[in-house]
């Protein structure tokens, strides 16, 4: 791992850095925009790939998730890149099966049923088994010349501690719910192991060359406001403050982080709070109620509803404009407030980030 680190340095400068600025609070040339799932089943270049290699492959293999990453920003001029990779490698690389269904999603044949399985688990290596994402990444900093900063992202441990106990995604979550209940010490166990393994991946992800990372709790929703302050967010705290002292301890400069519990609205005072330079929004919340909440030192990310990308263009312009004025210029991330759609129409996407660029 040395010469990764020792090797950031030589990767070509930095020709749009509005992203980093935004997340920092400096001033922007523009609104940064980017979309989450930006490399996926809307673009008929990422079915063509998807046509001849398994999900999983491309995920594992640099060359194609390179080749993916970069299918956005050939149509596109987005203001960041995000690796192509899965929430689900960290289940993978501690011994569970995935796979990906199709129309169905991800399957976990094998799912957590009591505390007995956490034996399964084999911490030992898992970093090592995923370091195709760090390969992936260091190719795509060359591969993107500069042109805008890649993020690295990871699923957050109640997200993934859901997929490994449903065996998939849930309406409900009631399995894993009721551990939470029924096994609380196996569940604080399963949370702990998962926040050391992210803390990992995404130290990992840096060394690799990423400029920024996100962290996924998608599963939020599923959470009480009082349950996701005891559940979630003490993980989150923790992965923030490990990430940044373990990047410390081997002198790898910092980078930004965003925080997306989607869902949680309710806890934007208490998220604000934990020390992540970018909170992301979900489309519930309004934009200024969304800043009243987090306070003048904290940047914001989203928060358009994917499905605003079906309507006609003159509509989802206007809606745009509007969302980004509300916004404004200062600390503030463009993006949808959930994952883009499969069949969101290609010309939505030119119509969202000419509007958040034309928009201030």
């Amino acid at each position: 791992m040395e010469k990764k680190s020792s090797n950031m340095q030589d990767f070509p400068p930095l020709k749009n850095d509005n992203l980093l600025r935004a997340a920092r609070g400096e001033p922007v040339d523009r609104v940064p925009v980017w979309v989450m799932r930006q490399a996926g089943r809307y673009l008929p270049e990422f079915q063509e790939v998807r046509a001849k290699h398994d999900f999983f492959t491309v995920c594992r293999t640099p060359e194609l998730a390179c080749e993916v990453t970069m299918q956005p920003l050939r149509r596109f001029d987005l203001d960041a890149s995000i690796i192509f990779s899965d929430i689900l490698v960290i289940p993978q690389a501690l011994g569970i099966v995935v796979e990906m269904k199709p129309g169905v999603g991800p399957v976990l044949p094998e799912p957590l049923v009591g505390p007995a399985d956490l034996l399964r688990l084999n911490q030992t290596g898992s970093i090592e088994r995923l370091k195709y994402v760090g390969e992936a990444i260091t190719m795509m900093r060359r591969m993107l010349d500069g042109k805008v900063p890649l993020f690295g992202f990871t699923g957050a441990p109640w997200t993934l501690m859901g997929y490994m106990i449903e065996g998939g995604g849930s309406k409900t979550m009631s399995k894993a719910k009721a551990w939470l209940t029924e096994h609380a010490e196996a569940s604080q166990k399963l949370l702990d192991i998962l926040t050391d393994q992210v803390v990992d991946y995404l130290v990992m992800q840096v060394k690799a060359g990423a400029q920024m990372l996100q962290v996924f709790e998608s599963s939020a929703d599923h959470l009480s406001k009082e349950q996701f302050l005891s559940v979630s967010l003490p993980c989150l705290q923790r992965i923030r403050t490990d990430v940044l002292r373990k990047l410390a301890d081997e002198q790898v400069p910092a980078v930004p982080m965003v925080l997306f519990a989607k869902g949680a609205m309710h806890s934007l005072a208490e998220q604000a709070q934990t020390g992540y330079e970018v909170i992301g929004l979900d489309w519930t919340i309004d934009p200024e109620e969304a800043r009243k909440r987090v306070g003048p030192n904290v940047t914001l990310q989203g928060n358009l509803d994917p499905q605003d990308m079906y309507k006609s263009s003159e509509e989802l312009r206007e809606l745009v404009l509007t969302m980004v004025r509300k916004f404004g210029k200062h600390r503030y991330i463009a993006n949808l407030g959930h994952g883009i759609t499969p069949q969101t129409p290609i010309e939505s996407m030119n119509v969202l980030v000419q509007a958040v660029h034309d928009a201030l």
